[in-house]
C-alpha cells in the first residue's frame, strides 16, 4: 500500500544549512523559526486552541536526506560515526520514508504562523503535522534509552573581541538572541566526532543572514573568530 503526504506548511528556520544544527530538539532554546501555513489550514479555525498549548510535535520530511534505496544500518553521530545501529534504533535523518520529529516550544499563534523555538530544522523544511504535546502522555519519567542516556556533553566556547561586537550588533539588527543562538549550536561540537581539527583550520556556518566562523585553539575548546554578513 501507498500513500501520498501534502505538507502543510513550511519552516522558516534560522539554520540555512545541516552543518551545525544541534542534533536534537531543544539543545538550542535560542534556535527559532516560524511556521508558515498553507492554505486552507492558514486559517483561524486551524489552530483555534492552540494559544492554551506551550510545546507541539512537528512530523517533518527530511528534504535534504530523501533517498530511493532504504538503509538497514546507519552511522549515527552520537556513535561518533564510525560505528553502525539498526535505523530504528537511531534518530538519524535517514529514515525509510524520510519522516521526522520534533517536540520544539510554542511561543507566539497567530493565523497562518506559529513561532517556535527550540528547533532543529533546517530552513525550508516541509512540515506535514502539528500535534500538541501532552505531558501527562508524552513524558514518561521511568523510560530509558541506554544509547543516549544523557544530552552529549558541550565544549568550552570563547569570543574574539571583534567576534562578540560583530554579534552584538547582528542581534540588534535581527532582533533575535544571535549570540546565545551561537553559543548553545557550537557547544556541541558540529564537527565530525572523528574528525582532530588542526587550529589553522577555519570552520563556518550560516546562522540566519550571518556566517559565523571558528576555529579549534585546542581539540576540545572552539574560539568565534567573525560574525559576517552573509
Amino acid at each position: 500500500m501507498t500513500h501520498s503526504v501534502s505538507p502543510i506548511g513550511y519552516l522558516r528556520s534560522c539554520f540555512k544549512e545541516k552543518f551545525a544544527i544541534p542534533r536534537q530538539p531543544q539543545l538550542a532554546p535560542a534556535a527559532r523559526g516560524v511556521l508558515e501555513l498553507l492554505p486552507p489550514f492558514d486559517q483561524a479555525q486551524a489552530i483555534e486552541g492552540l494559544e492554551q498549548v506551550s510545546h507541539v510535535w512537528l512530523l517533518f520530511l527530511f528534504h535534504q536526506a530523501l533517498e530511493d534505496k532504504p538503509r538497514l544500518k546507519v552511522r549515527p553521530p552520537r556513535l561518533g560515526g564510525n560505528r553502525s545501529l539498526g535505523v530504528f534504533a537511531s534518530r538519524s535523518t535517514h529514515r525509510p520514508n524520510g519522516i521526522g520529529q520534533s517536540v520544539v516550544r510554542l511561543e507566539k499563534v497567530e493565523a497562518g504562523r506559529l513561532w517556535l523555538s527550540g528547533i532543529d530544522l533546517l530552513d525550508g523544511t516541509p512540515v506535514l503535522d502539528v500535534k500538541p504535546y501532552v505531558p501527562y502522555a508524552d513524558c514518561l519519567p521511568q523510560a530509558r534509552n541506554a544509547i543516549a542516556e544523557a544530552p552529549p556533553p558541550v565544549i568550552p566556547l570563547e569570543w574574539s573581541e571583534p567576534a562578540l561586537l560583530q554579534a552584538q550588533a547582528h542581534a540588534v539588527r535581527l532582533g533575535e538572541p544571535l549570540i546565545e543562538l551561537i553559543e548553545q549550536c557550537l557547544a556541541q561540537d558540529p564537527r565530525p566526532a572523528y574528525q582532530v581539527p588542526e587550529p589553522s583550520r577555519r570552520y563556518g556556518v550560516r546562522f540566519w543572514d550571518v556566517e559565523v566562523r571558528w576555529h579549534y585553539p585546542q581539540p576540545e575548546r572552539i574560539r568565534v573568530l567573525e560574525v559576517l554578513p552573509a
